[in-house]
């Protein structure tokens, strides 16, 4: 009997893929980091780049006495500099979905199993408005900066263009790393072109390395 629930505990992962976000604690990932912040009226197009490194840090219970783990995020100028730590967020896999407790945010990031199908409101726990998100591949082949993926999936979070807005999100997680890209774009713009940004934030994080401390 115990063989058996032993068995379908593993069965239940595998089934549900809910390694492509791994949170064992000392996993990590290390991404170059850009961000854009715009403001036409002040004339701001600031760039700053920088690495940032995501670790799976210690189990802890929520109020909702769930069992969560520490999210601790990183930033370096460079590889030669030392780590300091930027904020602590919050992971928690609740049953067939990954959440994440960003700037005290709750946001539903994944829902397991992944499929073409599925559609999910990534702020259905907080006060944002709403956003629908969904998986535009699954366990697709994916490489950035050297490092080759057998497996991923990616999650459209938002796909809109308009006369004076544009915003289009995306993140690509891996098969036993977790995510290993983020696109963000949130501006608004001038007369459908995207090129004219007026005001808005851009983010890209694309992963150079990962393992386990």
């Amino acid at each position: 009997m115990l063989m058996s629930c032993k068995k379908d505990k593993n069965d239940s992962a595998i089934q549900f893929h809910t390694d492509y976000s791994p949170i064992e604690e000392g996993r990590y990932v290390i991404y170059a980091a850009t961000e854009i912040q715009h403001d036409d009226d002040v004339l701001q197009h600031d760039t700053l780049s920088y690495l940032l490194k995501t670790v799976i840090g210690q189990i802890y219970y929520d109020n909702e006495g769930r069992a969560a783990r520490e999210y601790l995020r990183y930033t370096s100028i460079d590889s030669a500099v030392s780590w300091q730590l930027k904020d602590v967020w919050t992971t928690i896999l609740e049953g067939n979905r990954l959440e994440m407790i960003e700037e005290n945010q709750r946001i539903v990031k994944l829902l397991f199993a992944p499929t073409l199908s599925k559609e999910w409101d990534i702020n259905v726990y907080n006060s944002k408005p709403k956003q629908n998100a969904i998986y535009s591949s699954i366990h697709e082949s994916y490489s950035i900066n050297g490092n080759s993926f057998d497996s991923t999936i990616t999650v459209k979070q938002a796909d809109f263009f308009s006369l004076v807005d544009l915003k289009r999100q995306n993140e690509v997680y891996a098969k036993g790393v977790g995510m290993v890209s983020k696109y963000y774009k949130d501006l608004t713009i001038e007369n459908f072109d995207s090129l004219n940004v007026k005001k808005g934030k851009e983010l890209y994080y694309n992963c150079i390395s990962f393992g386990i401390e």
